[in-house]
């Protein structure tokens, strides 16, 4: 494992979550951030470098920071879609290990619960998207019925290991009493459920709610004066391979297969060192194309990598410890959430869900059509 200290999360935190009628997009972002800080012993006058990424405002950063009544001297506003956070992750450990700043604040809101913002058809699309939107494929979940069609096609995956992944993710939010959604689920719920896109059922689709996240991000120096006991940044990687469906040459691989070898390099592990694992679940198929391009299984086994309550509650691979985004929440770029709780796993205040011993986690965020691809791993002392 990676012995320097370059970098380390010290403070994070979540807004209200769910259904959030009565706050705007800043406000669910100041209450995060002012949360981060508050858990790291720091305040707003501390935040050097602010990170913040929206896919429903436009400005964000200027406009947070002025909510917030702070001055950044380095700002990044980088937009990858749902993995944007772990790449943040990457850039603010850039930053510190350059020197430019020692105290950075990543921060995420969304509103698409309460404003309906999932859904609609747009007026205009970008010369790219002219060769899919017109003929029907719904965005984002007809790439990924795609996806899961031809892995079924390709390796014989079935239905029944989508929903594997479904149960699991509902087992862990039993557990977490901010999950959104904590109701049984079963195999056969999830078959019963709706079809969305074939094969995907309803319960094999994410979330929609509102909210939002925050974390601190500091420097060596910083985080040993800190409220908070240090997770360290041992290693991130980050990658986009396309932007539209008909770019992908083979739409049963990502980008996780570049990020995820070059993270776990930096931080000198292998697969068998990760206690934890905080992997992007848009779809229920985005868990199994992950693990496999991560190299946890080999490419074809991702369904029977995740069957037999093996990533669930007392599996010996425990993932999406909060219920993730298919229970806990997904306010439409759901990548902050996974860091956060790994940090909270790396702290041992994961409650009832917490993995005993949890010392190296892997996260993976994944954006916009399996477009972009970063995955951080973190450790702790």
């Amino acid at each position: 494992m990676r012995r320097d200290r370059i970098a380390a999360i010290v403070g994070i935190a979540e807004s209200d979550i769910g259904a959030t009628p009565d706050k705007t997009v800043l406000q669910l972002q100041a209450q995060a951030a002012v949360r981060a800080l508050a858990d790291a012993g720091l305040h707003t006058r501390d935040v050097q470098a602010l990170f913040c990424a929206g896919a429903w405002t436009t400005w964000t950063n200027l406009m947070l920071a002025e909510y917030l009544g702070i001055q950044p001297i380095y700002t990044d506003s980088t937009n990858i879609g749902g993995s944007s956070f772990e790449a943040h992750v990457g850039h603010a450990v850039a930053g510190i290990q350059a020197g430019l700043f020692e105290v950075a604040l990543i921060v995420y809101g969304s509103t698409q619960r309460s404003q309906r913002l999932r859904g609609k058809v747009p007026v205009e699309v970008g010369l790219t998207d002219q060769y899919e939107a017109p003929f029907g494929l719904p965005t984002p979940v007809g790439a990924y019925a795609m996806a899961a069609m031809r892995h079924m096609y390709e390796y014989g995956t079935r239905s029944e290991q989508l929903a594997e992944v479904a149960v699991a993710a509902r087992q862990w939010a039993m557990r977490n009493p901010r999950a959104f959604v904590r109701d049984p689920l079963s195999v056969d719920d999830v078959l019963a459920s709706r079809m969305i896109c074939e094969p995907l059922h309803l319960y094999d689709c994410c979330l929609v709610t509102d909210g939002g996240g925050a974390m601190v991000v500091v420097s060596e120096r910083v985080a040993r004066q800190c409220r908070q006991k240090p997770v360290w940044v041992l290693g991130q990687a980050e990658t986009h391979t396309h932007h539209t469906l008909l770019s992908m040459p083979d739409v049963t691989s990502t980008g996780a297969a570049i990020s995820g070898p070059r993270a776990m390099a930096m931080a000198g592990i292998r697969h068998d060192d990760v206690d934890v694992a905080q992997i992007y679940d848009s779809f229920t198929i985005t868990v199994i194309l992950t693990l496999e391009d991560l190299g946890f299984c080999r490419r074809g086994e991702g369904g029977e990598f995740v069957s037999g309550g093996r990533i669930a509650p007392g599996g010996d691979f425990p993932m999406n410890t909060n219920g993730g985004g298919l229970s806990h929440c997904h306010p439409g770029m759901y990548g902050i959430f996974l860091l956060i709780e790994a940090v909270l796993q790396l702290r041992g205040d994961g409650g009832d869900r917490q993995v005993p011993d949890a010392r190296i986690a892997l996260v993976h965020g994944m954006g916009v059509q399996l477009s972009s691809s970063a995955t951080v791993v973190l450790g702790r002392d």
